[in-house]
């Protein structure tokens, strides 16, 4: 039986809101290891209009948004640490990023992302986003804690 998440659990892991949630549904995961997750790309994305009005195009930067929100919700299954409510995985930093394939209405981007290293309280990933079975983005991540007053 694989590990599935609805939008519902992913919004009671993840602060992010519409319009800036962009993982729909977890496909499976395994705690303190990886997970899959899909994001379905509509026209009616709030970025389309401006980027680009002729031909709508992803922003690479949202694609590697979306994977780091997926490698969020990982880090908030796996991680064991009681924190406070005052507190929230922060993306913070990205090696490695390369982009393969351009995302487009209609695509259902696929996240793959594992947990490559846990030191000091900084998580490291390896991510990619597929559409189908090619490689759209790659990039290594990193997230940490951060609690706010």
């Amino acid at each position: 039986m694989k590990n599935r998440l609805d939008i519902h659990q992913i919004l009671r892991l993840l602060p992010h809101r519409y319009p800036f949630l962009l993982i729909d549904r977890v496909l499976d995961y395994t705690k303190g290891e990886s997970l899959t997750a899909i994001k379905n790309v509509t026209i009616d994305e709030p970025f389309f209009p401006g980027h680009f009005p002729s031909r709508p195009v992803m922003p690479g930067v949202l694609v590697v948004e979306a994977m780091a929100q997926a490698c969020g919700v990982l880090t908030n299954l796996s991680d064991e640490t009681q924190h406070s409510d005052k507190g929230v995985f922060l993306f913070v930093g990205i090696d490695k990023a390369r982009f393969k394939r351009q995302v487009e209405p209609g695509d259902q981007l696929r996240f793959e992302v594992k947990i490559t290293r846990k030191m000091r309280g900084i998580w490291m990933y390896e991510g990619s986003a597929y559409v189908g079975e090619e490689l759209a983005c790659s990039a290594d991540l990193m997230c940490t804690y951060k609690e706010f007053d």
